[in-house]
């Protein structure tokens, strides 16, 4: 069953996230991952939704999901995402 990983975000530090961009994308092609949705426009339809970005990675499974995160070279540049942004970040299952 397919993953994907959500994350929203708030960028305050565009240099420091453009590192972050240039390098994390071997990251996530090592586990089979690729991008759904990478920022772009979006439309609040209902509710609060308290971040300008949204990204959207597809994973072959949970387990290259968070085999991604959990990995040594996804590791090394978190830190970049950490501290150029704000936001929240979940693995959520595809359907079944």
């Amino acid at each position: 069953m397919k993953a994907y990983v959500i994350a929203v975000e708030t960028i305050h530090d565009e240099a420091m996230f453009a590192a972050y961009r240039q390098q994390v994308m071997p990251t996530i092609e090592a586990f089979g991952g690729s991008f759904v949705v990478r920022g772009g426009a979006l439309t609040v339809m209902e509710g609060d939704w308290p971040h300008r970005r949204t990204v959207i990675i597809e994973f072959p499974s949970r387990e290259a999901a968070e085999g991604w995160y959990a990995s040594p070279a996804y590791q090394a540049v978190i830190d970049l995402r950490k501290k150029s942004s704000d936001g929240a970040l979940i693995i959520v299952d595809g359907p079944a």
